[in-house]
């Protein structure tokens, strides 16, 4: 697996100390228990790590060719905001809720058919809340070939999207994340362990 770089490990810090990735014991929405929690709605609270996790993107996003970007609510709509304000790159966002007065909109934010936007979401896990997005937004007229996340759990997100015609790009991955906890002490061996067998049994 690939070594971070300064800036992945500063990343890695971060999430740690703010409490975006936690171990313990946690029940998930599919009421499985987990070793590991990973939350990184937290980062609303950290305007510098916020700024951080924007830039993280900025190097991802260079390599592709898109228009706006789509920030996913909620835990996404703060980070495309943050990667929208450096590298100046315009937005909108799909709503979960499709408003019932006013414009009734579902996307919001400025857009026309035809565009291509890259999807910005914080997390993926299996891809499924990825595709009602990407529903909304090419019923829209929109043109999507790519999502870009800050962590990949790698639980079989890039391989559903993959099949889909989707290319899933991530700032990190959960397993170097482990390894770069791991090596460097941030968090007991035994921990790093039981994350990785509850991630290989999970997938």
């Amino acid at each position: 697996m690939a070594e971070l770089n300064l800036s992945q490990t500063s990343l890695a810090d971060g999430l740690l100390s703010a409490g975006c990735i936690k171990f313990g014991n946690f029940t998930l929405k599919s009421g499985l228990q987990s070793p590991i929690y990973i939350d990184l709605r937290q980062i609303i609270s950290y305007p510098k790590l916020l700024e951080q996790i924007g830039a993280a993107y900025l190097p991802l996003l260079k390599d592709l060719k898109f228009d706006r970007v789509a920030g996913l609510p909620y835990a996404a709509i703060p980070i495309a905001t943050a990667i929208s304000l450096q590298g100046n790159y315009p937005m909108i966002y799909p709503r979960k809720e499709v408003k019932t007065y006013g414009t009734k909109a579902e996307i919001e934010g400025e857009y026309h058919a035809g565009e291509t936007v890259v999807v910005i979401d914080d997390l993926a896990t299996t891809g499924g809340s990825k595709f009602e997005a990407i529903e909304k937004l090419t019923g829209a007229g929109l043109i999507v070939q790519d999502v870009v996340v800050l962590v990949d759990r790698q639980s079989g997100a890039k391989e559903s999207l993959g099949q889909a015609g989707f290319n899933l790009h991530a700032v990190l991955t959960i397993t170097q994340l482990l390894n770069y906890w791991e090596e460097t002490g941030r968090v007991e061996k035994d921990k790093i362990e039981e994350a990785r067998k509850f991630l290989r049994q999970s997938n």
